[in-house]
């Protein structure tokens, strides 16, 4: 069964035909770094990494960019809030590593790139300058407007209708602008300090003055539109045409809909071929989101029950329905981990004791183990359908313990097959970590196991090779296996 793909464009279930038939380009849309991370962007990550996991364990090459907003209002109203720092920039950076660190956790395939808005002003500037002269966009008083009257497929994402739009973008801006709808690719100025107030807590004391980081333009000093930046760092690290662009529902309109405009009235070529876009995390019947104060960080969640639990949480629903954060299902997806790492662990054990032999073979373990690679497969090819792969894992880890528990001889080649399904499948794709630690204590033993290999490349350094051969062979007694490469050593538990 080839691929299946939901595709918010054309409204339809289509087959995933990339534009190169061995490479595949992904865009994530990634998070505005004005605060720590919640679930609900947790969400959008997990989905979007069990994607690019999955298209890659068919065989694609994958290059996968996901960006970081640090040019933002709201990263503007939290300076002087604690020890964030006084400017955009520290404030942006402070998150950037916050979310870095959350993304880490949560065992995330590193992407290709990370880029970031302010790394991009030269290449926003040329998209820009290439719209005005194409007749797309016009000045007005130091900012530029996309004109939406031009392009003739604005709306072709969302549906929406050119002429039923009220306005977009900062009140500010009405009067400047030809179409209620029209949006900004380049403002003049500084932050405004009402647009940054509005997100400034209580607790400061209101900007007074314009504020935040801006750049020279041939239309004066201003800075980019929310919308034009992505465009930008994906034609720079992708290409001017990607096969697929991943965001949240929420993004579909305005985000989306003017990437798309902006972006094909640049090139002439089509933006993106599938947009994909994840449902929202709810919490009691709301989108979970910082500005209503009902979120849950990716820290304190990994932290409390652990980045498997946290991972099998976000997995047990399709990218393509809302899910609910409760209690409820928090148990339930810690439930579902604890029935498969137990099956993974007695299948580990039964293949290494004693009692499994070689010759021996047991036709229904063997089964369920074609059945569950089967049904595994299928689910992921029918839209990445992880709650279906996961049911596939549930059924492989029931009859794993029902083996264990009947049999006295093991079939050690069924065992050692049951056990690379989980690895490769739940590991490899669905991104779960067997056989570690889990919670804030797996956290702690990567940094205990990276302090000890800092500690043996000084031994090394000072030509103490005795002692550090010794730290090697003590990491290695103690389940960590150590790789000496030119770019220094690694490690795996």
């Amino acid at each position: 069964m080839s691929l299946y793909v939901s595709n918010t464009l054309s409204g339809e279930r289509e087959p995933f035909e990339p534009d190169d038939p061995e490479n595949v380009l992904v865009y994530t849309c990634g998070l505005t770094v004005s605060d720590d991370s919640h679930l609900g962007h947790a969400r959008l990550w997990v989905q979007s990494d069990v994607m690019v996991r999955w298209l890659s364990h068919l065989g694609y090459g994958v290059r996968h960019v996901q960006n970081f907003t640090d040019v933002n209002e709201k990263i503007v109203a939290r300076t002087g809030e604690g020890d964030l720092g006084d400017t955009e920039q520290a404030v942006a950076r402070h998150y950037v590593e916050s979310v870095i660190e959350d993304m880490r956790d949560l065992n995330l395939d590193r992407a290709e790139v990370y880029p970031r808005v302010s790394e991009h002003i030269p290449e926003i500037i040329e998209i820009v300058e290439t719209l005005v002269e194409k007749g797309y966009a016009y000045e007005a008083g130091g900012s530029v407007y996309f004109d939406v009257t031009e392009f003739e497929d604005y709306g072709k994402l969302s549906g929406q209708d050119v002429e039923e739009i009220e306005s977009q973008g900062a009140e500010s801006d009405r009067a400047e602008k030809r179409h209620p709808a029209d949006f900004a690719l380049w403002k003049a100025g500084a932050v405004d300090p009402g647009d940054a107030n509005e997100h400034r807590s209580d607790d400061l004391p209101p900007l007074e003055e314009p504020a935040g980081q801006t750049w020279a333009s041939p239309w004066g000093e201003g800075r980019p539109g929310w919308h034009v930046e992505c465009s930008a760092m994906s034609t720079t690290h992708l290409d001017d045409s990607i096969d697929v662009h991943v965001g949240g529902q929420d993004l579909v309109f305005p985000h989306h809909e003017n990437e798309i405009a902006q972006s094909e009235a640049a090139s002439g070529d089509q933006f993106a071929t599938y947009w994909l876009h994840v449902r929202l995390l709810e919490t009691a019947g709301e989108k979970m989101s910082s500005s209503l104060g009902n979120y849950f960080t990716t820290k304190n969640a990994v932290e409390e029950f652990g980045p498997n639990v946290v991972r099998m949480f976000l997995v047990s629903t399709s990218y393509t329905q809302r899910q609910t954060y409760s209690e409820a299902t928090i148990s339930e997806a810690q439930e579902r981990w604890e029935r498969v790492e137990r099956a993974y662990e007695r299948a580990t054990d039964a293949a290494d004791s004693v009692d499994a032999y070689a010759k021996v073979e047991d036709d229904d373990l063997r089964a369920a183990v074609v059945d569950a690679r089967e049904a595994f497969t299928s689910s992921m090819n029918d839209d990445f359908n992880a709650r279906g792969a996961v049911s596939a894992l549930l059924e492989l880890a029931s009859a794993v313990h029902r083996y264990v528990d009947e049999v006295e001889a093991y079939d050690y080649r069924g065992l050692v097959d049951a056990i690379e399904t989980f690895e490769d499948l739940g590991g490899g794709v669905l991104g779960f970590q067997f056989g570690a630690a889990d919670g804030g204590d797996a956290t702690l033993a990567g940094d205990l196991v990276e302090l000890v290999l800092n500690i043996r490349e000084e031994e090394r350094a000072a030509g103490n090779y005795e002692r550090a051969d010794e730290l090697r062979d003590r990491l290695e007694a103690l389940g960590v296996t150590v790789e000496d490469t030119d770019d220094g050593s690694t490690y795996r538990l």
